[in-house]
């Protein structure tokens, strides 16, 4: 029924806690405040749950050759991790939570000023470092509750 920044899950947000309890989960965001969003809901008790991860989703392991992949060892390997919000999610609905190269477009209104869905659509990087919509992806995912986990990456 709301759309929150994710401090109102595990602090008083505007004189209250807000629950995820039997609630369609949306996180959008990753990272280490992603997984803790999905933990928490998770913990609440949501009916369902799910994370947009705009980014591609990363390799398995880092490209120890030095090629071309933006991120060659010795830095820090942007790599596929599997963290315990993840986990806990996999462990309860039987798949990871994530949903990568996603758009969030618009929240669905319920005609009472509560969000009842979230619009998105497929993105491609392109060749310049864009995001492209993938033409014939949009989808309607329920949502009662959606966080926004983001921060480090600029979320406007």
């Amino acid at each position: 029924t709301e759309v929150t920044p994710e401090v109102g899950l595990t602090s008083k947000y505007g004189g209250g806690f807000i629950s995820a309890k039997g609630k369609h989960v949306v996180v959008i965001g990753g990272g280490d405040t992603g997984t803790d969003c999905i933990g928490t809901s998770l913990r609440h008790g949501c009916k369902s749950l799910i994370n947009f991860e705009l980014f591609p989703a990363p390799p398995d392991e880092q490209d120890k050759r030095g090629e071309a992949s933006g991120n060659p060892w010795p830095l820090w390997p942007r790599i596929m991790r599997l963290d315990y919000g993840h986990e806990e999610a996999s462990h309860r609905f039987g798949a990871d939570p994530r949903t990568y190269s996603v758009l969030s477009k618009e929240f669905v209104s319920d005609g009472a000023g509560r969000v009842r869905a979230v619009k998105t659509v497929q993105v491609e990087v392109g060749p310049d470092g864009r995001f492209a919509e993938v033409e014939g992806s949009e989808r309607e995912h329920p949502a009662d509750l959606v966080i926004l986990a983001m921060g480090f990456r600029h979320p406007e």
